[in-house]
């Protein structure tokens, strides 16, 4: 969350969300979208296509004492289900846009739920990382379009203590078969430029929100994960900030 607040803060007056509408998109269990509440934002909306994480979201957003109005939809269709609402602020972070087969829709909607002079921001895993095996060997496709199936009833939801350990969530899935899509920058770009916004900042990270790859090491002050000191340096995340223009 620091790390979503450190990319928007130059595009944002003051730095702040303080006072601002904002939309968090794919945003799960609501743990980031409360956060943005609590950071000052004002008629904030989270939007997922799970019914149940957003069970969770309003239940979490009750017993921290916010107020966050969620919508069950698909990103990608997300200014359909929103039809008449505008926001100062989108936001998507790590671990969302893998998940969608294609981003055209997706920018679409995000430009027109932006009020004229408003501002989106993605951070997420870079997609290199969907190129490369544990070996940090090329064995998919960077290219988009490239797909990853697997079969798996374990879920990506890890419960995490204090500490740096973490473990899987006992609980199993009885729908399978899952599906990530490759997106490179030239698309991610290309469909925000194509929706008429304007890139503001194209970002490489070192860090990573998870261990998104076996030999990163954890950094306690920032709580994220790095490349080891002797290995080679490469993008973890990567961030894109676009604006709506004015007029």
């Amino acid at each position: 969350m620091i790390r979503d607040l450190e990319v928007l803060g130059p595009h944002v007056p003051d730095g702040s969300v303080q006072g601002l509408s904002l939309l968090h998109l794919q945003c799960h269990i609501g743990t980031d979208t409360i956060s943005w509440a609590r950071l000052g934002a004002k008629d904030v909306y989270g939007l997922d296509f799970s019914a149940n994480a957003l069970r969770h979201a309003n239940d979490l957003t009750e017993r921290a004492g916010e107020r966050v109005t969620y919508v069950q939809a698909d990103a990608r269709k997300a200014a359909e289900a929103l039809q008449g609402k505008r926001f100062d602020v989108i936001v998507t972070s790590v671990g969302t846009v893998t998940w969608l087969p294609d981003l055209a829709d997706w920018a679409y909607s995000i430009a027109a739920l932006l009020n004229p002079g408003g501002v989106f921001m993605i951070r997420d895993s870079h997609p290199l990382l969907f190129a490369l095996d544990e070996s940090l060997h090329i064995s998919m496709d960077y290219c988009s379009g490239a797909e990853d199936s697997w079969q798996s009833d374990e879920t990506y939801t890890l419960i995490a203590d204090d500490s740096v350990s973490s473990r899987h969530s006992s609980s199993k899935i009885t729908h399978m078969r899952n599906h990530n899509w490759a997106h490179d920058f030239a698309e991610m770009t290309g469909v925000l430029l194509d929706a008429g916004l304007e890139i503001r900042e194209l970002g490489e990270h070192e860090e990573s929100d998870w261990k998104s790859l076996p030999m990163l090491e954890y950094d306690e002050r920032r709580r994220s994960w790095h490349m080891p000191q002797g290995l080679p340096r490469i993008p973890l995340t990567f961030s894109i900030v676009a604006g709506k223009p004015d007029c």
